[in-house]
């Protein structure tokens, strides 16, 4: 056990400041650097470290608000499950039906143009819910995977609930009804777990700039002589045009607004942001830049490499000392100007006696510089660790008396 702990109970004396309690906390180091976070136009809003789940941002995160086509984002995660499960292809042929036919969409709708008659891929089908946020698209996908609009949806709260989301619900695939329902916080966890089990999927298809649909392939050889081909640019203004955005999706419908949700990555520290019920683009774009911007320049996550964990003395045991691990990840967002001249300690508060049992948390690898604490990691006893004999037991019974 180390002799050189900094500020050993400072998380002792202090709770997290929560403001997102039930998915998200910002940790007291932080909470200092929110004060100028810059003011926002939109209704909702939440942005967090995606690493490590940091809350850097909340702006009424529990109102409730209509996600508009950012549903199709769970459209797409529940494809994607379909396919890593190996019951369905990105390279299928989709049946276009009149149901998922564009003139048979509501007015105003964001179209793929969908035609029956097409030959369509699923990997096309996600990719003009992703660029032109196709309701066709989302129509046509929810009816390969389900036998009716109904019970797809009803699949999707499903997925929210075993998702841990407990306020969002869905009654059809596109997101065009005031009655598909979420939370800034909700979205942007689901984002979170998104992004982690699809990490391809912010390449192929969330940061594409460009889609045309349909090509020649797209056409039954008979009709091919006389066809017109789309050209969707990609929604999300901020693609291309702010450094290291990568995706997600927008969305808009009169009852919530200007809605998105946003992905950016620089120098391995990725943020995600999701606004809601902005009035208009400009304000939903100008959210995003000022919030992604402020939060580039003054927090950054901090994936520190952890060498060989000291093994601590166990008295009274068969063995005569512990082997630990980390009980979760060590990665922890940082102030910007903090964190580059790492220290790392651990902390043994009480003797281990065996028998000790596997999982038990022991103590703490201490992260800290020059300024004192920037992160803790409960340590964990990889395996069980049984009584010495009776000799051993009492001897160290002996010795801990004076070490006491």
């Amino acid at each position: 056990m180390s002799k050189r702990i900094i500020l050993p109970f400072l998380f002792a004396f202090f709770t997290p400041f929560f403001l997102c309690a039930q998915y998200f906390n910002t940790p007291p180091l932080l909470v200092p650097y929110m004060e100028s976070a810059p003011e926002t136009g939109s209704r909702a809003a939440v942005m967090i470290d995606a690493a490590t789940g940091a809350l850097l941002y909340s702006k009424n995160h529990d109102e409730e608000i209509s996600p508009a086509s950012l549903t199709k984002l769970m459209t797409i995660h529940l494809i994607m499950k379909e396919i890593e499960a190996g019951r369905a292809s990105y390279d299928e042929y989709i049946p276009i039906t009149e149901e998922s036919w564009a003139q048979r969409q509501p007015p105003r709708s964001s179209l793929m143009n969908l035609e029956p008659g097409q030959i369509v891929t699923l990997r096309e089908i996600m990719l003009g819910l992703a660029i032109p946020s196709g309701n066709d698209a989302a129509v046509a996908a929810a009816l390969r995977f389900a036998p009716s609009m109904e019970e797809f949806a009803r699949l999707m709260t499903i997925e929210a609930r075993s998702m841990g989301l407990y306020v969002t619900r869905f009654v059809e695939s596109s997101g065009v009804s005031e009655y598909n329902m979420t939370t800034a916080e909700e979205f942007a966890y689901f984002c979170r777990k998104y992004i982690t089990m699809y990490p391809n999927a912010l390449t192929d298809f969330h940061s594409v700039s460009e889609f045309h649909f349909p090509v020649a392939e797209n056409i039954p050889a008979v009709f091919r002589r006389n066809w017109r081909t789309f050209y969707y640019s990609n929604r999300n203004n901020l693609i291309g045009t702010f450094p290291g955005v990568d995706g997600l999706k927008t969305g808009y419908i009169d009852e919530s607004g200007y809605n998105i949700a946003l992905t950016a990555e620089r120098d391995q520290t990725r943020y995600i942001l999701v606004t809601l019920g902005a009035e208009t683009t400009r304000i939903r774009d100008a959210d995003g830049r000022r919030l992604l911007s402020w939060a580039f320049d003054n927090f950054k996550t901090i994936r520190p490499h952890i060498g060989q964990i000291e093994s601590p003395r166990l008295w009274k045991g068969r063995a005569n000392s512990v082997e630990l691990r980390l009980e979760h990840p060590a990665d922890f967002t940082s102030p910007a100007e903090r964190a580059d001249m790492l220290i790392f300690e651990t902390w043994i508060p009480e003797p281990l006696i065996a028998p000790v049992a596997e999982g038990t948390i022991a103590g703490y690898l201490i992260i800290y510089d020059e300024y004192g604490e920037l992160n803790r990691v409960p340590l964990a006893v990889i395996r069980n660790y049984e009584k010495g004999n009776i000799f051993k037991r009492i001897w160290h019974s002996i010795l801990l008396l004076f070490k006491r």
